[in-house]
């Protein structure tokens, strides 16, 4: 796997993935009153940070997007 992230791009990922495992899981939000949801938006946030560590996003790579300089 090549690497295909930005620092800009994993930063907002990063932050991005902390918002949604937050939501998801602590804001006590419950979108038509199903805990499922919840987990899900959660399960997103984990997805987004994940990619973020390895900076390595699949659909980057599919559509031939790079953010990083250094790639």
């Amino acid at each position: 796997m090549k690497k295909n992230i930005g620092i800009v791009d994993r930063s907002l990922r990063y932050g991005l993935g902390v918002f949604l495992i937050w939501l998801g899981l602590f804001s006590g939000l419950d979108v038509f009153q199903a805990p499922a949801v919840g987990y899900a938006v959660a399960a997103i946030g984990l997805i987004a940070i994940l990619v973020a560590t390895v900076r390595f996003c699949p659909l980057y790579a599919m559509l031939g997007v790079k953010t990083c300089r250094e790639c």
